[in-house]
């Protein structure tokens, strides 16, 4: 089984979605984008192994009724090697915490994943609630967007998305 890294998880953020969140940076990324927030995050053996502790520090801020979710960023939680944790993770969150949300960035974009989710490669879509996707992309940096760094990334509605065989943004 490979062990996937992270590098932070913080507590009590409001940069990375609606509400108050909890938010995990995990390790590993393919893309490099030029002037990425987080390029620290880029190799997939740096940070720190995603173990029963950090699982449980995670759990424990959900548990706290003021806490809206999780986002998963990082580096790229969609990372073929971060896939199993991630979607276990997930699976586990919206069973113990069916009202929290689980926004998910990647740099990945829908209609490209869409085509995983539909070869039952990609099941932890059934678990995500907002898909921030696409590359950052400098030239498009915007810094008046809710959510996100370029006017590429959309912020997607991931379940009424699927639900309806198209992109619905959760925000513009």
């Amino acid at each position: 089984r490979i062990i996937m890294n992270y590098h932070n998880i913080v507590h009590d953020d409001m940069l990375n979605g609606d509400g108050i969140r909890v938010v995990l940076f995990v390790s590993g990324c393919s893309l490099h984008c030029k002037n990425c927030q987080n390029p620290q995050t880029w190799d997939k053996d740096s940070g720190i192994p995603f173990d029963e502790q950090a699982r449980q520090e995670i759990f424990d801020e959900l548990k706290k009724e003021y806490i809206a979710g999780i986002t998963l960023t990082g580096g790229h939680p969609l990372e073929h090697y971060n896939l199993d944790e991630i979607t276990n993770l997930c699976k586990e969150i919206k069973t113990n915490f069916p009202d929290k949300t689980i926004w998910l960035y990647t740099g990945f974009v829908y209609e490209n994943l869409l085509k995983l989710y539909k070869e039952n490669k990609l099941p932890v879509f059934n678990y995500i609630d907002v898909l921030v996707d696409g590359p950052y992309v400098e030239s498009l940096r915007n810094i008046s967007l809710k959510w996100r760094g370029s006017s590429n990334q959309r912020v997607i509605d991931l379940q009424e998305s699927l639900k309806q065989n198209k992109v619905i943004l959760h925000c513009d």
